[in-house]
């Protein structure tokens, strides 16, 4: 490998989408790159779309010893499968992943949470239902021992979340499934508005979630202590950043934490949360495991978390959600999130025997990616 293809990555995009500004660009790619060329890491940007995967692939297997994708989920023409599948075929060339695929995959979607269920960041009776007989069977049964949230996998900003409770006259038995006109009281999240359903009605409501690519619903206690507010944190790599304390709006069925719903966002430093930070990091190597025998976390990422109450009435901090597709950062430059984010790329892409900057020749390079200009 040459020095320079040693100490080169590939930021990936594709065209269009509200999160791009008037050069084309996301607003968090130039201070990326301007971060890791200071680091003396060349990075090139380019624009994926299905048809230019397999000459893309080989252009960038050519250049570039890692790569680092930014694509928002939903920005693709068509779905996310022949772009996860075009990254692969990157890895098994050599390219260090940023985040591979398959990890992006496996913390982002919402069944990350049965995977855990049983540890100490997820209740125990936590579920993922990936047909609709899994669900027509189960659910009634996990409902009947309280209130529950059904999470759909392909939502975003709570969009097919729902807080759902009994509201019923009659006197049920928990553990035994609910009949199925049992009368319901369903809120979604992301505004709050409130539903009446039968338990029949919602069922058939939730069919929707369920099927094509990457269909599942994701069935956990509904945890009363989000209306103290959500905790998140993010990091880069296995470094916190900052904590968002996301605070619902007020009001009796509101549970809520986006801002489009009327939470208040209240930033803050990772040591002011010393029990949370050192709860989560040391879960790392655990959460790896289950959720794919994972050794590196996302590259930036994001764990969300809600407070419960153990049976000593110790506070415990459960997790919400992990987010990691493409989370930005451009509210937050001034914090040097793109200098760490370089940090962690030559962390993971430039083995330390290659070397130093000084004696390397990037004068043929350009200084920044004309595209990115």
């Amino acid at each position: 490998m040459s020095q320079i293809k040693a100490r080169t990555v590939v930021l990936i995009e594709c065209e269009g989408g509200s999160d791009k500004w008037f050069d084309g660009h996301r607003k968090d790619t130039r201070p990326i790159v301007e971060a890791l060329l200071a680091l003396d890491v060349y990075c090139e940007v380019v624009f994926y779309r299905d048809e230019w995967a397999a000459t893309l692939a080989d252009y960038i297997t050519e250049r570039a010893s890692g790569y680092i994708s930014r694509v928002n989920p939903g920005n693709i023409p068509g779905g996310e499968e022949k772009f996860f599948n075009f990254l692969r075929a990157l890895s098994a060339g050599g390219l260090v992943g940023m985040s591979h695929p398959d990890v992006m995959i496996n913390f982002g979607a919402k069944d990350a949470l049965s995977k855990l269920a049983g540890s100490n960041l997820v209740p125990d009776d936590t579920y993922a239902y990936y047909d609709m007989p899994s669900l027509r069977e189960n659910f009634p049964v996990s409902l009947s021992r309280g209130e529950r949230v059904l999470k759909q996998n392909r939502g975003s900003t709570g969009s097919g979340i729902w807080r759902v409770r009994v509201e019923d006259g009659r006197t049920f038995e928990p553990g035994q499934p609910l009949p199925l006109d049992t009368q319901l009281k369903c809120t979604e999240a992301v505004d709050n508005h409130t539903e009446d359903f039968t338990l029949e009605g919602f069922l058939d409501f939730c069919e929707q979630y369920i099927g094509g690519t990457n269909g599942l619903v994701v069935d956990m206690k509904f945890l009363p202590r989000i209306k103290e507010g959500e905790i998140r944190v993010l990091l880069v790599g296995a470094t916190p950043v900052f904590v968002v304390h996301k605070k619902p709006a007020e009001g009796a069925d509101a549970f809520s934490a986006t801002l489009f719903s009327g939470a208040k966002y209240t930033y803050d430093k990772p040591e002011n949360w010393p029990i949370l930070i050192t709860h989560l990091l040391d879960s790392l190597p655990m959460i790896g495991e289950k959720l794919g025998g994972f050794t590196e976390t996302p590259l930036l990422w994001t764990a969300d978390f809600i407070l419960d109450t153990d049976e000593a009435g110790n506070d415990m901090y459960m997790v919400g959600e992990f987010n990691c597709s493409c989370v930005g950062f451009t509210g937050h430059l001034d914090l040097g999130i793109q200098s760490m984010i370089a940090e962690e790329v030559v962390r993971r892409v430039c083995p330390a025997t290659i070397p130093t900057p000084e004696v390397m020749d990037f004068a043929a390079l350009p200084i920044v990616p004309a595209a990115v200009c």
